[in-house]
């Protein structure tokens, strides 16, 4: 019976990751790895299109797949980390060493997509491990905390005080539009490690990314230590849904207003995006309840058991996507940026998706990871004693 239940927690979480790389997949490719561009010559039906394409990806997607990312590897934390104190071994040494390769595989993959999100995980992971030890209840204050966003709450009140601050517009991806379009290959992996990585971390702060990666990872090892992805649980995630949904829904109303009545910019434009954080927040935790809610049905698992594969093999699809995005998309390859529209793209991103469940199901026949888990697998415990 409890094998059963692991078995079944593996297999939701796996589909639950599963369906943040497809929708990160599908998210990269309308916005051309992160060099948004609309065709001028597209018929105005095709145009009309594209934008509403873009309209809802953005708002069923965007800043949600990557806070599930986020959540899932603050879970798995939880797994690892759980399995060696049970072997009597201290993991603290050994998963540092860990986010030291994958802060490596984020070199590499921001080589080639400039909005890599891996080196930023990398780099938060490591405050992991001071709190590791806490108490549940403590660890729900440090995440309410950093989910609050206090350093953005103290700009917004410092601002309130003083009229004189006017909004001044940053355009931290100014300088990567140019070389993204006309950099030869080795153009672009460097300037995307360069130019590109400061433009990303730089919107990442201001976006309040950081504290609330660091409020997630700290939620998905508290599920950990709850079980929450266990069938028993389930009742669980249906009260989550129901308090998730209004509070997505009273937020999104309040962004809306806040943009209304809100006449000072310089005050409307971070209360927006405060408000933003939360919602995406908010409607990460839709998701993830559905998915747990609806997976106790035969069909349900039917259907999504392909998200299974993708999210066994998500480190080797991540990068993958990267990889042939860059070549797609980019100048110094296809330059697809400059023909296709969201409609098009999203039609490549469904190609792309199709690829990597069969070359995943092809891969998992024979290997119990996938080629860069097993990579990051047999590098963290290199000569193990």
């Amino acid at each position: 019976m409890e094998q059963a239940r692991i078995a079944q927690r593996i297999e939701v979480v796996d589909v639950i990751r599963g369906f943040a790389i497809m929708a990160i997949l599908l998210l990269h490719n309308i916005e051309h790895f992160d060099f948004i561009n609309r065709p001028d010559y597209l018929p105005d039906f095709v145009k009309a299109l594209d934008k509403s394409i873009f309209a809802v990806a953005r708002f069923l997607f965007s800043g949600k797949a990557y806070a599930i990312f986020a959540l899932l590897f603050g879970f798995t934390f939880f797994l690892q980390l759980n399995k060696q104190q049970k072997l009597g071994k201290d993991f603290r040494g050994r998963f540092a060493w860990r986010m030291l390769i994958l802060l490596l595989f984020g070199v590499v993959n921001s080589a080639f997509y400039l909005g890599d999100i891996l080196m930023i995980y990398a780099t938060i992971a490591f405050f992991l491990l001071p709190v590791f030890n806490l108490s549940n209840r403590n660890l729900l204050i440090i995440a309410i905390i950093c989910l609050l966003q206090p350093i953005a709450l103290f700009s917004i009140t410092k601002i309130i005080s003083d009229p004189s601050i006017e909004f001044v517009k940053v355009s931290y991806f100014k300088g990567t539009k140019e070389y993204l379009a006309n950099g030869s290959f080795f153009e672009v992996l460097w300037s995307n490690l360069t130019i590109g990585k400061k433009a990303v971390w730089l919107w990442s702060w201001e976006k309040g990314r950081f504290l609330q990666t660091y409020a997630l990872f700290l939620l998905g090892y508290l599920a950990g230590r709850k079980g929450v992805f266990l069938p028993q649980h389930r009742k669980v995630w249906g009260k989550v849904l129901v308090y998730a949904l209004i509070a997505a829904v009273i937020l999104f109303l309040a962004e809306s207003l806040s943009n209304e009545y809100i006449s000072r910019k310089a005050v409307s434009k971070p209360v927006g995006e405060l408000i933003s954080s939360w919602y995406n927040f908010s409607f990460m935790l839709c998701w993830v309840a559905l998915i747990n809610l609806l997976f106790i049905y035969e069909g349900f698992r039917k259907c999504t058991h392909f998200l299974s594969y993708i999210g066994k093999m998500a480190l080797t699809n991540y990068m993958m996507q990267s990889v042939i995005g860059s070549f797609l998309y980019y100048g110094f390859g296809l330059g697809l940026y400059y023909y296709t529209g969201a409609s098009y793209s999203l039609l490549i991103g469904i190609l792309i998706l199709l690829f990597q469940v069969y070359f995943c199901k092809w891969w998992l026949r024979t290997h119990a990871r996938g080629p860069m888990e097993s990579i990051w697998h047999r590098l963290t415990w290199i000569r193990k004693s």
